[in-house]
């Protein structure tokens, strides 16, 4: 505890070489005298001028709250809506895609096609895999397009 506090105090007085007469108003980042100002730690730990007529009347001023400087802006809603602005573009982009691009489906996606790609893929045993004859059965595909020749 002893040498907790004769290290502050060390710390202390070799900030105040660097500080010259400028406060020292808060505990810092991890207890040294930085100007960073994050969120965790609201308050610079070290007055960034000699106290002045301008300064005292700027300290007045600052005495806002935690929760005020946490306050919500609302500026989520801007980027909420700048998001559903790129969906809706890109659902446009791709209805005109399907309406004036794409061409239809070729004929090969019809039932009969597929079924006929499925009954040479269990003739010729092309990359077998084990559930293919329960999923067959499942689908109640037709009996004539199963049997082999």
């Amino acid at each position: 505890m002893a040498l907790r506090v004769l290290d502050m105090a060390l710390r202390r007085q070799l900030a105040a070489q660097v500080i010259g007469k400028r406060e020292i108003v808060g505990y810092g980042w991890n207890g040294t005298a930085c100007y960073y100002d994050r969120a965790d730690y609201p308050m610079a730990a070290v007055r960034c001028r000699q106290p002045t007529n301008e300064i005292n009347n700027l300290q007045q001023k600052e005495k806002k709250t935690f929760a005020e400087m946490q306050a919500p802006t609302g500026e989520f809603k801007t980027h909420f809506g700048v998001g559903l602005l790129f969906t809706a573009m890109a659902i446009w982009v791709a209805i005109f895609m399907n309406l004036f691009v794409y061409d239809e489906l070729s004929i090969t996606f019809d039932e009969e096609h597929k079924k006929d790609q499925l009954k040479r893929m269990l003739d010729c045993e092309m990359n077998p895999h084990p559930m293919l004859p329960a999923i067959i059965i499942s689908q109640n595909l037709d009996e004539s397009v199963l049997k082999t020749s």
